[in-house]
């Protein structure tokens, strides 16, 4: 059982023991934690923060919980129910609130959940606020508010359909140019909020939508992490259907992948790659993603004429970087799309907007898109961390190591090889080390991980 607390928010599993799971004290703590920094912080009298959850079976208490411990702190919360992680980003600023929390584990399955904390520009937190709310949650030291002095509960659900309102806006989606296309997609939607919003969206922009695990149950019917080994029923579906392509989501929807039309995977790391491949042909601009993502992003984008940069892991380093490079379009390799002429924020619904204008006016079908693209394999493989496992002394150790290489420090350790790369980091969101590569086939990609991994183990005398 875990307890994790990053800059991505604080994430643990259900039940078990406080301090070291996300049980119901540990998560009225660090909301009112959280609700406590945003009094000082906005230096208002009366707020307001907007929540939303994905369909993981711990959301209701989870939710109940936090609103009401913000309530106890005499703020205003606007409940969007189940809603989508992207959703909720724009919400803030269109309510004009002042900070916003979504209840979601992302990819994490079905036993874990989390508290991701935003802004009043529906951003997430940098890492010395979050810090600042660490502290306070460690020193318990809350004011709540006296009993006229209680905030307020406005339940509004109309915010998903807002938000595919915003999408179909986007200067770039011309709902007629898809509608033409009359594409036909299945859609994975991992029994949580994807399953209410992609189709929706999709509907609107006129393309018949087949459901898969659609109903926003909760129960996931596979590893919500959308990777190949999790999605033999959609890739069969595709072909077995006849279907243009499949889209996959994750159980809060900022991350987005795709299905080819013959079943196969399109890569998450492309669908960053085809989305920016679109924006960038029709306005010149930079781009940014992270240390962990594909290459093909960089060839992309200089082909395009502009200029790419890599950020620290987490959108909220990637943001950053967009901001101080101008980049028109950015985010991770695990198929989070953010698109600033929406939000700061990944978004799969922008994401299949985009891609969706993208093959209309291409032609085609997707598995000739990839073949077009720039032929990267990856491996992306994890070694379980131990209590007494020195992780940076490990990292200092492989830097040492390989040192006459090009080597980046700002995110755990990223070597650079002339044809490939490997990058090793302690991960943000699970007990692990995450062991990335890429190389120009799978077997060298894998190879290379494979090789690294025996090392580290070497090191760590396990």
């Amino acid at each position: 059982m875990t307890l994790i607390k990053s800059i991505s928010g604080i994430r643990g599993t259900i039940g078990g023991s406080t301090g070291d799971n996300l049980t119901p004290i540990d998560a009225v703590k660090f909301a009112a934690a959280y609700g406590t920094w945003l009094k000082d912080y906005s230096k208002k009298e009366n707020l307001t923060v907007v929540i939303g959850r994905d369909a993981r079976l711990s959301g209701e208490m989870i939710q109940n919980l936090v609103v009401s411990t913000l309530v106890g702190l005499g703020i205003d919360v606007v409940d969007l129910g189940l809603s989508t992680t992207p959703t909720v980003e724009i919400a803030v600023p269109l309510k004009k609130a002042d900070g916003g929390i979504i209840l979601t584990a992302s990819h994490n399955p079905k036993q874990w959940n989390a508290l991701k904390l935003l802004n009043e520009k529906g951003e997430f937190l940098d890492a010395a606020e979050g810090a600042k709310i660490l502290d306070l949650a460690e020193k318990e030291d809350f004011d709540f508010a006296e009993v006229d002095d209680l905030g307020a509960i406005t339940k509004n659900d109309t915010f998903i359909d807002r938000h595919i309102e915003q999408v179909l806006d986007l200067r770039l989606v011309d709902a007629a140019t898809i509608r033409e296309r009359k594409f036909k997609v299945v859609v994975d939607g991992v029994n949580s909020t994807g399953g209410i919003a992609i189709p929706r969206l999709l509907r609107a922009l006129g393309v018949e939508v087949i459901e898969l695990y659609c109903e926003p149950t909760g129960h996931f019917p596979h590893n919500p992490e959308p990777l190949k080994e999790h999605l033999g029923d959609i890739c069969k579906r595709v072909v077995e259907e006849k279907a243009d392509f499949g889209i996959v989501v994750d159980p809060d929807v900022d991350r987005l992948a795709f299905i080819s039309d013959d079943g196969e995977m399109f890569g998450e790391e492309y669908t960053l790659v085809a989305c920016a491949d679109y924006v960038l042909g029709k306005t010149k601009g930079n781009t940014v993603s992270n240390l962990s993502s594909s290459r093909a992003l960089r060839d992309i984008t200089e082909k395009h004429g502009g200029t790419y940069e890599a950020a620290a892991v987490g959108e909220v380093n990637v943001v950053i970087k967009m901001k101080a490079n101008n980049a028109i379009i950015g985010g991770e390799g695990n198929g989070g799309i953010i698109y600033p002429e929406s939000h700061y924020g990944r978004d799969a619904l922008v994401g299949t907007a985009l891609f969706l204008m993208l093959m209309a006016e291409r032609g085609g079908t997707v598995s000739e898109l990839r073949a077009s693209y720039p032929a990267y394999f990856m491996s992306k493989k994890k070694i379980q961390l131990t209590p007494d496992l020195n992780v940076d002394a490990l990292l200092d150790a492989m830097h040492k190591k390989y040192q006459s290489e090009e080597v980046s420090t700002i995110d755990g350790v990223k070597i650079d090889f002339p044809e490939n790369w490997v990058h090793l980091r302690k991960s943000n969101t699970e007990p692990i080390i995450r062991i990335y590569t890429e190389a120009k086939s799978q077997a060298e990609a894998d190879t290379l991980a494979d090789k690294i991994i025996a090392e580290i183990k070497e090191i760590a005398g396990f």
